[in-house]
Parts: structure tokens; C-alpha cells; sequence
């Protein structure tokens, strides 16, 4: 189990994305949460295994609209007991 926070830059707001990261993340089972910022970034953290995150993103990525231009990736403590992924 390992936890990220990352930073998603490009066509990532108004398209759709935190609703299909909350859809993608309930199907390969991740925790967490994602929310648009001010800069025109998206932030997520996500938890789970790394295959199941990688799922998360590709499932996003292949959202119409969306357009990933760079991420930012950074480990972070795992969050025992966390459960559900929230769209702020």
C-alpha cells in the first residue's frame, strides 16, 4: 500500500476530470481525494497499490477533453483506516 500526491498540469479543469478520477478510483479501489486549485492545476492524493494507481490515471487519461501535460509525483505517508475517494 503507498500513497501520492500528485500534481496534474494541462487541459485538466472543466473537462471532467475529478469526476472521472472519483469514478476510476471507486473501480480499482482507492482511497483518497481530488480538487481542482487556483493555478489551473488539479491536486490528487490517492492511496492504494501502485498498479491500481496506475489504473486511476490511465482511466483518466483517456477521458475526452482531458489533456495531462505534466505531473508532479511526490510519496507520502500512507493514511491508516481511510476509506472512500471524495471530489472536493
Amino acid at each position: 500500500m503507498i500513497r501520492k500526491r500528485i500534481a496534474f498540469y494541462g487541459w485538466v479543469q472543466g473537462v471532467g476530470f475529478r469526476w472521472r478520477a472519483r469514478n476510476a478510483a471507486d473501480l480499482y479501489g482507492c482511497t483518497g481525494w481530488v480538487r481542482n486549485e487556483y493555478d489551473g492545476s488539479v491536486q490528487m492524493e490517492i492511496q492504494g497499490e501502485e498498479a491500481q494507481i496506475d489504473q486511476v490515471i490511465l482511466a483518466i487519461e483517456r477521458g475526452r477533453y482531458v489533456r495531462i501535460e505534466n505531473m508532479k509525483v511526490k510519496n507520502i505517508p500512507v493514511i491508516e483506516g481511510e476509506y472512500g475517494f471524495f471530489a472536493e
